[in-house]
């Protein structure tokens, strides 16, 4: 028997999600195949931060933003809770500084919002902050949301609200247009299929895979016990190194030199590719990263060296009552070589859309939009 739909998406992470939804608004009857019994990847091992500030201007700001709105839609709804907590970086350099300054002054007409603050400023507005912190840039852009549990109810609502039907513990093994065919030997058929498969897309399409520059990165993180007394972290909170990380910053022409210079006062984040954020979910738990490892044998193994690296430098950039470590974790995510998004046509009308290289919770929902409205553009609908 072969289970006939309008699209077929392959994958339940926040992509495959995303793109389930654009369709479904479209009035598109869509079936997500999952493989794990629920979304078991990337999307539900970040720190649940919607983060618009570090993302390059233009196409990836505007689809960072497009993504702020549609988790606020799924709030309203009453899918998920998601928190406007904005972010800020905290800075003790005067080179971290002064990219903090060359951003803030460029950011309004790059269609930024945000303000430059001292540590004195910022710690009296929230209470994480240190005041000697030479600097703050303080965004009001930015969200926080519990991966685990919103990828899970992001599912549910496409299910009530939308009649999308997710087959979880549904691996699918080969794709011969129009037909999908998993392990289990069931076949569904569909005018279009859209692999959000992450790194794994290589196993239905390695010749993609392998011409697509795609590279796979490890990275690890840490999760606290819920903070006392029902204490608030505020904002998203990251430090100098963040400003290296981002893209959104390489609009600073100080950038290069605040690059080497941290390159050379701590080489062991930088050999870690460690820049250190923190978020706070629903739970008061605080979620602390991360590192990145790419292109090396994915050790299964993870390095207690990297973690104390970490929260060395997560204790300097802020506040918390509770340092106790509740998880530690690894994740892994494919960072393709398109500066906006990677997507590939391997068969006709089936597309694989690459991972936004660790953006996903930030850029997924804007991406999707964008893709599924330039198809109406050129009558595809």
């Amino acid at each position: 028997m072969t289970h006939a739909t309008d699209v077929i998406v392959v994958g339940g992470g926040i992509m495959g999600l995303a793109f389930a939804w654009e369709a479904a608004r479209r009035g598109r009857r869509v079936t997500v195949l999952e493989r794990s019994d629920a979304a078991r990847g990337a999307s539900i091992r970040n720190f649940g931060m919607v983060w618009p500030v570090g993302q390059l201007a233009g196409e990836r700001h505007t689809a960072a933003m497009r993504s702020r709105a549609r988790w606020l839609e799924l709030r309203d709804a009453g899918a998920i809770w998601a928190a406007e907590c904005g972010s800020v970086h905290v800075v003790f350099e005067e080179d971290e500084a002064r990219v903090l300054e060359e951003f803030t002054e460029q950011a309004p007409g790059l269609g930024v919002a945000c303000d430059l603050l001292t540590g004195a400023e910022a710690a009296r507005r929230f209470p994480a902050i240190p005041a000697d912190a030479r600097a703050v840039l303080w965004s009001p852009s930015e969200l926080a949301v519990d991966p685990p549990r919103a990828i899970a109810a992001v599912a549910a609502y496409l299910v009530a609200a939308h009649g999308v039907d997710i087959r979880f513990s549904t691996t699918v093994v080969g794709i011969d247009m129009p037909a999908v065919t998993t392990s289990c030997g069931q076949r569904f058929a569909a005018p279009l299929v859209i692999v959000c498969g992450g790194a794994d897309f290589e196993t239905l399409f390695p010749d993609v895979w392998a011409a697509s520059g795609t590279r796979r990165c490890k990275l690890q993180m840490l999760r606290t016990r819920p903070q006392p007394d029902g204490w608030r972290l505020g904002p998203h909170v990251a430090g100098g190194l963040t400003l290296a990380h981002y893209a959104g910053f390489e609009i600073c022409p100080s950038l290069l030199h605040l690059k080497r210079r941290l390159a050379e006062s701590l080489p062991a984040h930088t050999a870690a590719g460690i820049h250190v954020m923190a978020s706070q979910n629903e739970a008061g738990e605080v979620i602390l990263g991360d590192s990145h490892d790419y292109d090396a044998p994915l050790d299964p193994f993870d390095s207690e060296a990297i973690d104390d690296l970490i929260l060395a430098y997560a204790r300097r950039i802020l506040r918390l009552p509770d340092w106790s470590i509740a998880a530690r974790w690894h994740g892994v995510y494919a960072k393709g070589p398109d500066p906006v998004h990677f997507t590939a046509e391997p068969q006709r009308n089936c597309f694989v859309m690459g991972s936004p290289g660790g953006a996903g919770m930030t850029l997924a929902f804007g991406l999707a939009e964008r893709w599924w409205a330039a198809r109406a553009a050129v009558g595809h609908g």
